[in-house]
């Protein structure tokens, strides 16, 4: 299915701003109530977007995720039905679009959510499908080596 190029360029923070925006946040309350802020931002996939084929296995909320690549650039779009996720895929946005396939696999995820102040916050539930998240932008990122 076909998805408008120019929602893929709507996410309006980078990683920077966004480690930025979550050390300002003193405690759980505040970067969970980011995390809900940042969730608003993101761009609604309309129904028809919501497919099968783009649903993100693994995840306790449904998420849906798509990818376009520019000039060796990945570019990616999700949603979810959670507001949670929505935080947290705006996050993985921030980090990886614009970003090439060298960079995304080198990407420390870990890290960047240490940064956050998020490790250790999230429900085992949470945890597993945002690495699911992570496993997908991955995946799509090579999966453009081989094409």
């Amino acid at each position: 299915m076909q998805v408008d190029q120019d929602l893929f360029l709507q996410i309006p923070l980078d990683s920077k701003q966004i480690i930025e925006l979550f050390t300002q946040a003193t405690n759980w309350q505040e970067r969970y109530r980011q995390l809900m802020l940042l969730g608003k931002q993101l761009p609604r996939l309309p129904q028809e977007q919501r497919t099968p084929q783009a649903q993100v296995q693994g995840c306790e909320s449904d998420a849906w995720l798509y990818h376009c690549q520019y000039n060796r650039q990945h570019y990616y779009l999700g949603d979810s039905d959670a507001r949670i996720v929505k935080g947290l895929i705006v996050l993985l946005l921030a980090a990886f679009n614009g970003k090439n396939t060298d960079e995304i696999n080198a990407f420390d995820h870990d890290d960047y959510f240490e940064h956050l102040g998020l490790s250790g916050q999230l429900s085992p539930s949470r945890t597993n499908g945002l690495h699911a998240l992570i496993k997908v932008i991955k995946y799509y990122a090579n999966a453009q080596i081989k094409s």
